[in-house]
């Protein structure tokens, strides 16, 4: 007979986490399980990077948020953790720096690896109150851009080297042409 392995809560996965053997790993909570997403491919830690910089060159002069790298976990509604590759959170929604993100962002920025079951995490952050989800795949140079449409189904917009990311309702204004993130 098999043994159910044992299932953490938000709460212990951050004690876990914070602990010194696992201070250079990249943990989530999904499901109740503890799992490693392990090291980042360069390209896709290039892209990320990128993608966070431009965001805060946007957010940081206007006072509009916070803007975090692939270490801001944010405990979403179903109670898993998850570490996008960038995510924003408006003031309006946090009007200060927690210890812990206990919402999910306005905005998640996933670099996709191979092994990523990406559309679980959109309907996650969706789910969860994230408002708008962008999909980076590296080897394709696109991004699919994720919403709920007004009544409720998934919305995906795929752009190429070509296309402009917006900002939308989660950050207007602001726009990023798709070929700016992609290193030559």
């Amino acid at each position: 007979m098999a043994v159910a392995e044992r299932r953490y809560t938000a709460e212990e996965f951050w004690e876990i986490a914070a602990l010194p053997e696992n201070e250079h790993r990249r943990l989530e909570l999904e499901d109740g399980a503890i799992v490693d997403m392990g090291e980042s491919r360069p390209i896709n830690t290039i892209i990320a990077g990128r993608v966070l910089y431009f965001i805060n060159a946007f957010v940081i002069p206007r006072d509009l948020g916070y803007v975090t790298g692939a270490d801001g976990g944010f405990k979403l509604s179903n109670g898993n953790v998850r570490l996008p590759d960038v995510g924003f959170i408006s003031k309006q929604r946090l009007s200060a720096i927690p210890k812990k993100f206990r919402i999910a962002p306005d905005l998640a920025v996933e670099v996709v690896s191979n092994r990523e079951d990406i559309l679980k995490k959109v309907y996650e952050y969706l789910d969860s109150g994230t408002r708008l989800v962008w999909a980076v795949y590296a080897e394709d140079k696109t991004v699919i851009v994720f919403q709920f449409d007004e009544a409720g189904g998934l919305r995906g917009q795929r752009l190429d080297v070509k296309g402009t990311l917006d900002g939308g309702d989660v950050l207007p204004g602001f726009t990023l042409p798709v070929n700016d993130i992609f290193p030559e």
